[in-house]
């Protein structure tokens, strides 16, 4: 019997309210989903655009081959964005990022539509769409590199702004649960727990709702998730050590804190350019109260102790382990843009220059985006392709450095969990020589690296370190391992490809 598709719309549609069919989320939604399209599509330009994202991808083909987070596959990372890479993975494949560039920008516009709902409940219909949009103009503001890429901070931030947007409804079981997923992202993204008690105190001190069953229901929503995956994973004591007890001395300050100052300075000088529309206005009602000409109703219906305690506890957040890397700046954007939405909305600022400079700046990084120079990754491809013809899918390889996108891109298998040379060194970005070597690696990674290679020698080993303070020259363990089993057989800038003797 042929289906009566008319009636059958007609009936699903009379289903939906009529304030959703014909109302503000109808116009809104479309309108910020063509924005989260058009300001990532440069993410599909290139294959990979960090080493996180290779990082990610090469963790996913491990634990698709049958490897175990947290033992055989390690990262210092919660498990939840490695199992969505596997996810993607298995369903489309692993030779191309472009499933997980759809998802992030997908986490982009879920998190512009929460954002326009905080916006829309404070200050009305038109703070709403310019959060949203606001948001979605602002998330390309930093280095491409940092933006375009389908990393840990992009799919966290949905979570964070639901568990804000939770607590704002006093729905304390639900805030809890997402504090717990945005943890289980990246760990810095629990401290969006801050705002959210600072709402519970604020509900207890202001309407003497009982604390008790609010803290409770928080608690338990928070604990519950964390619990689940823990049993899940078959090493949950792994699990205590990678994600929080095993990065003490990686999240260090170090000796090199100029150049640490030089990064937070530089990327935060970046995004208050790309949001200066909408941030001046924050400046503009400061001075405003200041001299005492803010109106009593706008002060009160512009109050957002809210907004700053969650905008301090991300800046907190972007600076623990002192690394101040640009995509740890995504954490800032939510808090940030529903400032300046609020303080346009509440000092009488006109729309329409703030708007114009936001899609001006927009524009600037989408096309630097565009054309943003590619030199490291045309060599770590060359190198890519070179390790390939060396070597059969079934051999090994080491890369000794810190892009672990060549094994993705060579389609090789790591001989040893680290994939990177910080885990045997502590290494990280922006460190310099000191309290880097041998003797500051992760507790008993070199037992685990030598029986590793007890297995059987990777056939080819890549020496990606350049003039890094952990250089095989600086590495007795792995100099010792190039000369007596390996020989020269090619070099790429300066990279050098090694295969082991015959």
């Amino acid at each position: 019997m042929p289906i009566n598709t008319s009636r059958l719309t007609a009936a699903l549609t009379a289903r939906v309210p009529a304030r959703v069919r014909t109302g503000y989320w109808t116009r809104v939604v479309p309108v910020l989903a063509l924005l989260a399209v058009v300001t990532h599509l440069p993410s599909f330009l290139r294959p990979v655009w960090s080493p996180d994202e290779g990082y990610l991808a090469t963790q996913a083909r491990m634990l698709a081959d049958g490897g175990v987070l947290y033992d055989t596959v390690v990262d210092r990372k919660p498990p939840l964005l490695p199992w969505l890479y596997e996810a993607c993975f298995a369903v489309f494949g692993s030779a191309s990022l472009w499933p997980l560039r759809t998802l992030a920008i997908v986490a982009h516009l879920v998190t512009a539509v929460l954002l326009a709902s905080l916006a829309r409940g404070r200050w009305g219909n038109r703070a709403g769409a310019a959060a949203g949009a606001f948001y979605l103009l602002l998330s390309i503001g930093l280095s491409p590199e940092d933006t375009q890429a389908a990393t840990f901070e992009v799919f966290m931030l949905p979570a964070m702004v639901a568990a804000f947007r939770y607590a704002e409804r006093r729905r304390w079981l639900a805030a809890g649960i997402a504090v717990a997923l945005c943890s289980l992202t990246k760990q810095t993204g629990g401290a969006v727990m801050l705002p959210v008690l600072w709402m519970l105190y604020q509900d207890v001190r202001h309407r003497g709702v009982p604390w008790r069953p609010a803290l409770f229901k928080t608690a338990f929503g928070f604990t519950l998730p964390i619990a689940l995956v823990a049993a899940i994973l078959t090493k949950p004591k792994g699990f205590l050590f990678w994600v929080v007890t095993g990065s003490g001395d990686y999240a260090t300050l170090g000796s090199n804190w100029l150049q640490m100052l030089g990064r937070a300075l530089g990327n935060s000088g970046i995004l208050l350019a790309a949001g200066l529309g909408f941030l001046a206005p924050v400046g503009y009602r400061f001075w405003l109260r200041r001299r005492g000409t803010l109106p009593t109703a706008q002060e009160e219906h512009g109050s957002t102790s809210d907004l700053w305690i969650w905008l301090l506890s991300s800046v907190v957040a972007v600076s623990v382990g002192f690394h101040f890397f640009g995509h740890y700046y995504l954490q800032l954007m939510p808090p940030l843009v529903l400032l300046g939405v609020g303080a346009v909305s509440t000092s009488a600022v006109r729309w329409r220059p703030v708007a114009v400079y936001s899609a001006v700046a927009a524009t600037f990084f989408w096309g630097l985006a565009v054309f943003w120079p590619g030199q490291r990754l045309y060599q770590t491809t060359e190198v890519a392709t070179a390790v390939a013809a060396q070597t059969t899918p079934k051999d090994t390889v080491l890369v000794w450095g810190m892009h672990p996108e060549l094994y993705w891109l060579a389609d090789r298998r790591p001989v040893s969990r680290y994939l990177t040379a910080g885990f045997l060194t502590n290494f990280s970005g922006g460190k310099d020589g000191r309290q880097v070597g041998e003797q500051y690696s992760v507790s008993e990674a070199w037992q685990t690296f030598d029986a590793e290679l007890a297995k059987g020698y990777p056939e080819v080993v890549v020496d990606d370190s350049g003039t890094a303070p952990y250089n095989p020259e600086l590495v007795p363990r792995i100099e010792s391992l190039l000369e007596s089993h390996y020989e020269v057989v090619g070099m790429t800038g300066d990279t050098v490809i090694y295969r082991l003797k015959r």
